[in-house]
């Protein structure tokens, strides 16, 4: 098949080449002509592990190529994806501009029948509205055929975003009656499909919500087990026992029981405010997701707060991870972002070290921060030292060696690591979230 993607964000870039991974004919399209140049030289303008070896193997096989013209890109293409950014708007509603303009864009310029297919988080109803703007701008230029608006929302994890698209849990396409459109999305994705992995049919507008309910659901799970942190912490029982204890239920699962200082990222944070302000608009009680959020913040803040009243005066504080999670470069709701500004606000000094998000958040991060090239040099003379990111280069440090590079003995744990006896050993004091330890 012969698809386009407007947008070449995570979602759009990653669904491109996997598209052509899949043996499509795909054209990626953005308005920003630098972004496309980097593309088209084989280079992947974010982290995701896998992303740039696709990005390239396709491009030689010239099934994947990027443009910034719309219009010349929607010649004989049979499906042209939407996955532009949906970012915040006023009272935390999506911003649906960009959706709207691709979709008019399409319906003005496409030359014969194809199926446009909403691949961004939107709001239930979106769908609807694509359609009618769709439709009207057909019947403005008196053309015959019809484009069909399909819901198809992504459900990848960054870090993990081309196996979420290769073998994904499953595919969730939204079609309101329409069976071409629902051929050709079967076509689509028939080698999916193939080695078992479902395809679940459904309206658009449950498609639509489905995305978003299943982002506010996990954040509930992630709320949920740090709420009980704090009534670990204060009773001295361990989180990490009460969620396996949890988790051996198969009813509940142990994913996402991890105690930590609350989610962050592209998605969760934005998901979890859109849905309340949908539940707003349609007047439906969200008092479950408000919560959830709620406790999200406070989560972050009690945590920050402690290791603020920890330090010494003008301390030199290490700082392991800037991105929201490991395996990506993702700054966007990183606790990085809140706690350094504090840091250096109170007098502190701070050297931070990343594997991966070193370059994407000197921008967003005050001046006064010292970015180190490893993090051995980051805790040289560190009074103390908080984990902000699970990388995995961290969990394998030798822990007795990083106590003789440091001035101080603090190790702050916000994302549970380390073990607290064996942090405790080598003469360092261990805090983490909801685990019985020194501090």
């Amino acid at each position: 098949m012969k698809i386009a993607v407007v947008g070449t964000g995570y979602v759009g870039l990653v669904s491109a080449a996997c598209f052509a991974e899949l043996g499509h004919d795909v054209i990626g399209i953005d308005i920003d002509a630098k972004k496309v140049a980097m593309l088209q030289s084989g280079k992947s303008p974010i982290f995701e592990p896998g992303l740039e070896e696709l990005i390239v193997r396709n491009l030689q096989s010239k099934r994947l190529t990027f443009t910034t013209d719309l219009v010349s890109a929607l010649s004989n293409v049979q499906i042209v994806f939407s996955a532009v950014a949906t970012p915040p708007g006023e009272g935390h509603k999506a911003d649906l501009r960009a959706v709207f303009t691709v979709a008019e864009s399409v319906a003005t310029n496409v030359d014969h029948p194809i199926i446009f297919v909403n691949k961004s988080t939107v709001p239930v109803g979106t769908g609807k509205l694509c359609e009618e703007k769709i439709q009207k701008i057909l019947k403005d230029r008196g053309v015959a055929f019809e484009i069909p608006v399909v819901s198809n929302p992504e459900f990848l994890r960054e870090g993990m975003a081309v196996p979420d698209t290769m073998m994904p849990d499953r595919i969730v396409v939204g079609v309101n009656g329409d069976e071409n459109a629902k051929k050709q999305m079967e076509e689509l994705y028939r080698p999916i499909t193939r080695i078992g992995k479902p395809l679940v049919w459904m309206s658009r507008e449950s498609a639509e919500i489905v995305k978003y309910a299943s982002n506010a659901f996990l954040a509930t799970k992630i709320s949920f087990i740090n709420m009980i942190s704090e009534l670990s912490e204060k009773t001295g029982a361990n989180i990490r026992d009460i969620a396996k204890g949890m988790g051996l239920d198969d009813r509940i699962g142990g994913r996402f029981l991890h105690a930590g200082i609350g989610y962050g990222g592209s998605c969760f944070p934005k998901d979890v405010k859109a849905l309340l302000a949908t539940g707003k608009e349609y007047d439906v009680d969200m008092s479950i997701i408000e919560a959830t959020d709620k406790i999200n913040m406070r989560q972050r803040k009690r945590f920050f707060d402690a290791f603020l009243k920890a330090l010494p005066k003008n301390a030199k504080v290490a700082v392991w991870g800037l991105s929201f999670k490991p395996k990506t470069d993702d700054m966007r709701e990183a606790p990085s972002l809140d706690l350094i500004p504090e840091l250096l606000k109170a007098g502190h000094s701070v050297k931070v070290f990343d594997p991966a998000a070193m370059e994407v958040s000197k921008p967003l991060l005050p001046k006064e921060t010292e970015f180190m090239n490893d993090h051995v040099s980051a805790v040289k003379d560190a009074d103390a030292l908080i984990v902000l990111t699970e990388w995995d280069l961290f969990r394998g440090v030798n822990l007795k060696e990083i106590k003789g590079l440091m001035k101080g003995s603090l190790l702050f744990d916000g994302r549970n690591v380390y073990e607290p006896k064996e942090v405790e050993a080598v003469g360092l004091t261990y805090r983490g979230i909801g685990i019985p330890s020194s501090l």
